[in-house]
């Protein structure tokens, strides 16, 4: 860290960091009762802070949280490094295979390992600077760089660059750096806080190739997002997870070119705003993880219609969310391409108490489905599904209308909106038999008893056992019989199972949740291992 006794001409607005804290001064020079410089800062985490930037009762500053705010020493600050010395001092060493950021964590990209391209020889080390694609210097404390013409010299050929947790104030110190990176195309600059532009089309020059873009954890509104969008005319890839982004307006002349966008962890006003980026005209994937959605609807059109929105988007992530009814999943019918979606973790697989079957009603309610919750849907696993739904649903289907007979077969409109796709499944497999529709009473019994067999593949010479075990036993319980049958501590104890139907092998980790709760039905085969 570069340590400052002196304090720099244009330190107010400056980003500081202060041991492993950060923040913006909002003043500098002399408090009541202290004669020396004291730098106020606003910490990014109001936690680190004291006040409001008041000090007994002399306003100095403006902070936005109650307690952001406090003084500290000029010499306790620093004031941030030279991009092309953090680049140096990072990849400029030899040995330096393994690049880790300053936790000790692999450097990555959106997940990404860092690929690592050099040289020991140091007859060829600008040979090897000439051959970094991939860069990280996050959490460097980097602010600004010094020898800009230098950039093209030193490192000319990044394509990927992470530039986050630093001390960046403004667009333009970034792109005093990225505007001599003709080929850079993906750049993350999350928990920067980097102050707007009046003109941000002055800078697309910098961005002018970037196709993926983060900027996490950064405070900004949706509105914000398209003051900027003008710098970056063919970005593909936005990735604005965490930030404050509740209202949505469309984009208008900007972000055209999107393929991804990535607002999770953005508390939504409600699934009426996603009507505002609806018809981005190349938008395939959307990620709406964690974004307190509790439904999702397309007025658009009747429910066995296909919207005009999200004409492109083959995948969708509504997962950790407050969707509680099946009727969200009707809506996502009405898209034109879905072919992934995550969905996991909402309200609605904790009231149906079985994941399993919210699994199997989602297939057969989404006959474009592909892939759901990153498990590929067999053709086998679909039939199942589909067959299981007709049966399901077959007594409310003559309840509300139909009939084996076509030309009374009339259901209701609240049956077709419920169930939009239920007569295609008649199409499909014909109507079901009454016997088959008497069947699915069974499914409702409660502690249905469930015939297992229990295995350890890892003693051979333990012998197979069969149990007969209530759905609803808890996993805890399911340990403690089997610390009593292999005479095994039961805090040792690995279960997974693996289903009759499906050649998947499932993890049983959590000890307060039921067999029925991780779908285990009779024939399945529980593995025992420690």
């Amino acid at each position: 860290m570069m340590q400052s006794d002196s304090v720099p001409s244009d330190a107010v607005g400056r980003r500081i960091a202060c041991r492993d804290e950060c923040g913006t001064v909002r003043f500098v020079g002399k408090v009541t009762s202290a004669p020396e410089i004291w730098l106020g800062v606003e910490w990014d985490n109001p936690e680190r802070g004291k006040h409001n930037g008041t000090h007994e009762g002399v306003h100095y500053f403006q902070c936005s949280h109650p307690t952001g705010g406090s003084f500290i020493r000029p010499q306790k600050a620093s004031f941030g490094v030279d991009f092309l010395l953090a680049l140096k001092d990072r990849y400029g060493q030899e040995g330096n295979q393994g690049i880790q950021d300053c936790r000790g964590n692999p450097l990555r990209w959106c997940q990404k390992p860092i690929e690592f391209l050099g040289s020991r020889d140091a007859e060829v080390k600008q040979r090897w600077f000439d051959a970094l694609l991939v860069v990280s210097v996050r959490e460097c404390h980097v602010s600004h760089v010094i020898e800009e013409d230098q950039i093209s010299n030193v490192c000319p050929n990044i394509v990927e660059l992470d530039l986050s947790k630093n001390l960046f104030a403004s667009w333009e110190n970034v792109a005093q750096i990225t505007r001599h990176l003709r080929n850079l195309e993906h750049l993350d600059l999350s928990q920067n806080k980097l102050l707007l532009l009046s003109n941000p089309v002055s800078l697309s020059d910098a961005f002018a190739n970037l196709k993926a873009l983060a900027i996490q954890y950064n405070g900004l509104t949706w509105a914000q997002v398209l003051e900027c969008a003008p710098m970056w005319p063919v970005l593909e890839r936005a990735h604005l997870a965490s930030n404050a982004i509740s209202v949505l307006e469309r984009p208008v002349g900007v972000l055209q070119n999107l393929i991804l966008l990535d607002l999770s962890s953005n508390l939504l006003a409600g699934a009426d705003q996603l009507v505002h980026i609806a018809y981005l005209p190349r938008l395939e994937q959307l990620i709406l993880s964690n974004t307190g959605l509790t439904s999702l609807y397309f007025e658009d059109i009747q429910p066995d219609g296909k919207t005009a929105m999200f004409p492109k988007l083959t995948f969708l992530a509504i997962d950790k969310n407050r969707i509680s009814e099946f009727s969200t999943v009707n809506e996502l019918n009405k898209l034109q391409n879905l072919e992934q979606l995550k969905f996991n973790d909402n309200a609605i697989v904790e009231s149906e108490k079985n994941a399993k079957t919210v699994r199997q009603l989602i297939i057969a309610k989404l006959g474009g489905l592909k892939v759901l919750n990153r498990t590929e849907i067999s053709t086998d696993e679909r039939k199942g599904a589909e067959l299981d739904y007709r049966k399901k649903f077959g007594k409310d289907w003559l309840k509300a209308g139909g009939s084996r007979d076509p030309a009374n077969n009339t259901p209701d409109k609240e049956f077709c909106a419920e169930h939009p796709r239920y007569q295609v499944l008649l199409e499909m497999y014909g109507v079901p038999e009454e016997a088959e529709m008497e069947q699915q009473k069974l499914f409702a019994l409660k502690d249905q008893l469930l015939v297992l067999s229990i295995k350890c593949p890892d003693n051979p010479d333990q012998k197979l056992l069969e149990k007969k075990l209530p759905e609803s036993m808890t996993i805890q319980k399911v340990r403690g019989l089997l610390h009593r049958l292999l005479r095994v501590p039961d805090a040792e104890l690995k279960l997974t199972y693996v289903s009759s139907k499906m050649d998947m092998e499932i993890d049983m980790d959590n000890d307060l949740k039921s067999l029925s709760y991780y779908s285990v039905e009779s024939g399945d085969c529980i593995l025992v291992r420690w």
